[in-house]
């Protein structure tokens, strides 16, 4: 199977930036009510900016020139009004924004979420959970900036540069052609933006993650990195990948950086033509002096917008990489999922048959880990598997819950075929143990009551009772309330491993699988939670996988896996007189 390490930049298809775009922003149109409304009070606020000039122009050169005091305090008094008017608006439309852009960005995360939850084991062992953290937290905040943006400064600046190109056109079209003259050059620097830019804010977030995957990498490991003193090695590496994103970083913002000196010489040139041409062409002189200062003004909220849209583009293209790694997850479908057609899968009894079943991971599909594998199992059975590491043990019981597609053959549970039934009604009736089972942060009772959420507080003490975790979970400063850690790291290692055992069993399942879920308990507690579930075990098809080939004698028949295949079939006592390749594993066990 392939892994992406922290390390390792991650695959990023290319898209179509259009397509992107029109993605994020099919997340607006829930709120079509609200944007209407902002960008209905923006259109009223690029209005009133529009007349200040005209306005300026008027008190210049009619108020001011026939010295009427009375006009121009009414001017004056109206410019105030304005300005209110224009405040007020702007406060309503920040606010409904802001909330508008905070659901949005909610909605994304959610949806993602929900999305990463249906992906397979495959999805999550080929990547560090850091990385997947920091689509979900940054790529999806950084989605939040440009959707806000696009409402609150695409739209205005747009409106703006139109009704002032108009509004000079009407004052004086050769000014107008002199003052706009330089926007090709701008239009240039967008489209080399648009062309190296993009590209290298991509590698800058691929950066991003590798930082955030080492960080969620080493701090969930920090137990490890601290016995084995090895925290220069980790600072040197984290310093390693720091360096590297702080250096794409740079090359990102090299080109980046090239938009705001490119639109002030614009701004700058277009300023001089316009005088230019206003002296010495349409010889302009005192009684001009009104129109001057109102081209001025219009200039500079020409080139204002302009300077925005530059930015807002350079923030599209910044974060338009974040939009792309989150769609590209979404458009992940699950190898394991429902057929349109898939029935509930029925109480089960226990039966399972194998049939021919041979395995291969997605990415490897030439390198078959099971071949041809066949066997049948009773209801109520105990099925050891044993063999070497890497034999495919794991396997077959991941492929009995559905956590892979087989390539070939089929798995059946009381004559179903396993892939014609959805895989909710097949999963909830089985209850799964393995050697690292993870413990969420909340109290003892609650990660128990996580193998079923209706379970009664009786019944979570009877199933800690039974794998005789009661007694120690008693001892705890709040018993069953007690909060635990991320992992359960206030417990040891084999207190964590008997409520993960709880938890279990409090699921009651049909088919019971314990993949070395004894490995961590001292062997005087293993005999006690033994002895507590043997009943359990008497009623439920169980599938044991395990190395401490002495905890499985009492199965009613044993499976030794080696080569993708079953070498050896068959009880204990069968098995040792075959003397073959049990018997070897056994006798070097017990040396």
């Amino acid at each position: 199977m392939a892994i992406n390490s922290t390390k390792d930049d991650e695959d990023l298809k290319e898209s179509i930036n259009s397509a992107t775009l029109k993605r994020m922003f099919k997340f607006l149109i829930s709120y079509k009510k609200e944007t209407a409304i902002v960008v209905s009070l923006l259109f009223v606020s690029v209005v009133i900016g529009m007349i200040y000039p005209l306005l300026v122009q008027r008190i210049i050169d009619v108020e001011v020139v026939q010295e009427n005091m009375t006009g121009l305090i009414v001017m004056v008094g109206v410019v105030v009004a304005l300005a209110a008017i224009n405040m007020a608006l702007n406060i309503i439309w920040r606010r409904i924004m802001a909330t508008v852009s905070n659901d949005v960005v909610l909605s994304i995360r959610r949806k993602l979420y929900i999305h990463i939850e249906k992906l397979g084991l495959d999805f999550f062992d080929g990547r560090p959970a850091g990385k997947i953290l920091a689509r979900v937290t940054g790529d999806v905040n950084a989605l939040k900036d440009v959707l806000t943006s696009t409402i609150v400064q695409l739209i205005p600046e747009a409106l703006t540069i139109l009704i002032v190109i108009v509004l000079m056109l009407i004052v004086s079209p050769m000014l107008t052609l002199t003052a706009i003259a330089t926007i090709p050059i701008i239009m240039l620097g967008v489209f080399l933006c648009e062309i190296v830019a993009h590209k290298r804010w991509q590698i800058m977030r691929k950066k991003d993650s590798n930082m955030t995957a080492f960080v969620h990498e080493n701090v969930a490991g920090m137990g490890i990195v601290q016995s084995f003193s090895a925290q220069e090695e980790a600072k040197a590496e984290f310093d390693a990948i720091v360096d590297d994103h702080i250096y794409t970083f740079k090359k990102a913002v090299q080109v980046s950086d090239l938009f705001s000196p490119t639109v002030e010489i614009s701004y700058g040139v277009g300023m001089f033509l316009m005088y230019l041409v206003s002296v010495n062409v349409l010889h302009f002189g005192v009684e001009s002096l009104g129109t001057i200062a109102a081209f001025t003004m219009y200039i500079g909220m020409l080139f204002g917008p302009i300077r925005n849209l530059a930015n807002y583009y350079n923030k599209l293209v910044t974060n338009l990489s974040c939009a792309e790694r989150i769609f590209e997850i979404m458009d992940m479908e699950p190898l394991v999922r429902d057929k349109d057609n898939a029935q509930q899968m029925p109480q089960i009894n226990g039966a399972v048959s194998f049939e021919h079943v041979d395995f291969a991971y997605p990415d490897e599909p030439d390198k078959l880990i099971l071949k041809d594998v066949s066997f049948e199992v009773k209801p109520g059975e105990t099925i050891a598997l044993v063999g070497p590491t890497g034999a495919g043990k794991t396997t077959i019981v991941n492929l009995i819950s559905r956590f892979y597609n087989t390539a070939g053959g089929s798995i059946r549970i009381d004559g179903l075929d396993i892939s014609d039934v959805t895989v909710q009604s097949l999963r909830t009736q089985m209850g799964i143990m393995t050697q690292d089972n993870y413990l969420f942060s909340g109290s003892v009772m609650d990660n128990i009551r996580y193998g079923r959420l209706d379970a009664t507080d009786e019944e979570i003490i009877a199933a800690a009772k039974s794998v005789h975790a009661h007694e120690f979970i008693m001892k705890l400063e709040k018993g069953y309330e007690t909060m635990l850690g991320e992992r359960g790291g206030n417990l040891s290692i084999g207190q964590r491993q008997l409520i993960a055992f709880a938890r279990t069993l409090v699921r009651d399942p049909s088919i019971l699988i314990l993949d070395e879920a004894t490995a961590n308990i001292d062997t005087a507690t293993e005999i006690l939670v033994q002895q507590g579930i043997e009943k359990l075990l008497s009623k439920k098809t169980s599938f044991v996988v395990a190395h401490r080939l002495s905890t499985i004698r009492n199965a009613d028949r044993i499976l030794v896996i080696d080569e993708g295949g079953i070498l050896e079939s068959g009880t204990h006592g069968e098995l040792m007189q075959k003397r073959g390749a049990y018997y070897n594993l056994y006798a070097s066990q017990a040396m």
